[in-house]
């Protein structure tokens, strides 16, 4: 019998091809995850970037509008960044329109905000991850399922016939271990893509998280300033008068 695929195929059991099939599912599931995290990953930080450097200056102003104004834009929409900005701000900007009966500052106030957030951005950078690590660790398992099913079906139409031999049975072995082989080859790329991933997808939260610090950090400049010009404890404005403005 030579080693061809569609025969192969062609003599599997109805078992076996549905555990051959199930094992393709979960290969196509673990290669869409791949290039879905990649794509959306390089895409979030290519646009993070480019947010960087477009607010810089009103960071520095402290001109939350004009800040808030441009997490909005669609360049914009998929940069991790740009969010952790949007949702630190606007919490802020409550802070200050608002009292917290508790007394807390609304620096720390928005502290708290920005750390139970960035455990949604970790979970959103995450997403679809679980379905690697599944296929990874349970793919072997089904292939071995399915060699054990295939074994089985081969003495029983050996038992069946009558025939024996080692012609005989080797025919409906090298079919079974199809199987398992099929589970490992789903199995490898998964795990090698589960590491892959893990480790890019760390390094980007290290990345944001150091922003959101640096952020928080400006935060509580502004508090600074508002404290120095008398402004603690109410809600004030903090972009600096245009030209122009009417008084």
């Amino acid at each position: 019998m030579s080693f061809d695929f569609a025969d192969i195929w062609a003599h599997m059991g109805v078992p076996a091809m549905i555990i051959a099939g199930v094992l393709m599912i979960m290969g196509l599931a673990s290669l869409t995850v791949f290039v879905e995290r990649m794509f959306a990953l390089r895409r979030s930080r290519q646009a993070s970037r480019l947010f960087a450097g477009a607010v810089g200056a009103d960071v520095k102003s402290a001109r939350l509008d004009a800040i808030l104004k441009r997490t909005d834009e669609p360049a914009y929409k998929h940069a991790h960044l740009a969010h952790i900005v949007r949702s630190c701000l606007q919490a802020y900007k409550h802070a200050l329109e608002t009292v917290d009966i508790g007394g807390l500052p609304p620096a720390e106030r928005t502290r708290r905000h920005l750390e139970r957030f960035m455990e949604e951005v970790g979970s959103d950078l995450r997403r679809g991850i679980s379905v690697l690590a599944s296929v990874g660790s349970t793919a072997p398992f089904i292939g071995l399922l399915g060699t054990v099913v295939g074994i089985i079906s081969a003495f029983q139409g050996i038992a069946a016939t009558g025939s024996g031999g080692l012609s005989a049975v080797s025919a409906g072995i090298s079919e079974a271990l199809i199987e398992t082989a099929l589970g490992l080859a789903v199995a490898i790329p998964a795990v090698l893509v589960f590491n892959y991933l893990s480790n890019m997808i760390t390094r980007e939260e290290l990345l944001l998280q150091h922003s959101a610090g640096e952020l928080l950090d400006t935060v509580d400049d502004w508090e600074e300033r508002r404290a120095a010009n008398g402004d603690a404890g109410r809600p004030v404005r903090l972009e600096p008068a245009r030209a122009g403005a009417r008084a």
